[in-house]
């Protein structure tokens, strides 16, 4: 009898079901992983669920083991933690990350999984991928000892970058978010916390990760003359006004992308997304990054977990998705 394993399907905007998928037999040189935990990426992910990446977009936004293609049918996600049941003896028995969707078992090639390390629980490493986006994000913007820095919108991807930088030596970092609740999370992470109308000015960056038109302008306020906004934000098919008037030239502000689908350039000649992928990882051995998980339910309860995220009845930082553990 053929292997069969469960995954989670979007069948169409806003409709999700869990399918029975075939197996492959693993060759030589892959493995045979048993999911643990998985992880909804509650900005990309809430996108996709409900059809909003435009169609320029949709080659770039390919997960790595995604099937189907935009808008819908397709099976996608990212953030995946399991044990290696079949593959070569350095792996066996190993705890990987993946970047793979939500399915009960997968089949892939050894060299994509990345062993998580022994100070990491399981249930924290789902937060690797977007970790390694903050550790991506702080390659590009560089921040220097002594920086005023503000981030900007207190989701996934700003609570990692605010985690990370609490790291740096002699930096200012202040979390900025609309919602209150978020002072508590920031407050976990080591950092402070206030409202945009409250936030620090001058500062030298501002990382901005709140994907909101007001998030972004109040971003370019709060620099110091010659400072640098990184944005970190996926529009999606939203349009996006930007003040580029009055003293944004006078001022000599910077605006500048960051996306993790590239190692970023002042890291490239000497790092691999292997090499990225492990030190986000290594950072993870931190226990104030169980603050990013927010909430938890069955693999069985995503369709309907998905849709409470998107409309914002459950609201989340990470949502971590929990596997039934392995027979006997």
């Amino acid at each position: 009898m053929p292997r069969v394993a469960c995954a989670f399907w979007l069948n169409a905007p806003g409709q999700g079901e869990i399918r029975t998928v075939p197996l492959p037999d693993p060759g030589p040189d892959d493995v045979l992983v048993r999911t643990l935990w998985s992880g909804v990426s509650r900005g990309t992910e809430t996108l996709v669920f409900r059809g909003g990446v435009p169609a320029s977009q949709h080659s770039v936004m390919r997960a790595p083991f995604q099937e189907g293609d935009f808008p819908a049918p397709l099976k996608y996600g990212y953030l995946n933690v399991g044990v290696v049941e079949e593959g070569p003896s350095a792996l066996l028995g190993r705890t990987v990350f993946c970047l793979y969707p939500h399915q009960t078992h997968y089949v892939v090639p050894a060299s994509v999984v990345t062993p998580v390390p022994d100070s990491v629980p399981a249930s924290r490493a789902v937060l690797a991928g977007t970790v390694e986006t903050a550790v991506n994000a702080l390659w590009d913007a560089a921040p220097l000892v002594g920086d005023r820095i503000a981030v900007i919108g207190a989701g996934m991807v700003g609570c990692s970058v605010a985690a990370v930088l609490a790291r740096y030596p002699a930096v200012r970092v202040q979390l900025v978010d609309t919602d209150p609740a978020r002072e508590a999370t920031a407050k976990a992470l080591g950092v402070d916390f206030a409202l945009p109308q409250h936030a620090l000015g001058d500062c030298d960056l501002v990382v901005h990760a709140s994907a909101t038109e007001e998030g972004l302008a109040r971003s370019l306020e709060l620099l110091a003359p010659e400072g640098t906004v990184i944005e970190l934000s996926w529009y999606g098919d939203r349009q996006v006004s930007l003040p580029l008037g009055e003293a944004f030239h006078s001022r000599r502000l910077v605006v500048r992308s960051s996306q993790v689908g590239a190692v970023s350039p002042a890291r490239r000649a000497r790092r691999t997304f292997a090499d990225r992928l492990a030190l986000a990882l290594d950072l993870l051995a931190d226990p104030a990054f169980d603050a990013l998980v927010t909430g938890e339910s069955a693999f069985e309860e995503l369709p309907g977990v998905l849709p409470r995220l998107v409309s914002g009845d459950l609201p989340a930082l990470c949502h971590r998705i929990r596997y039934a553990p392995a027979d006997g």
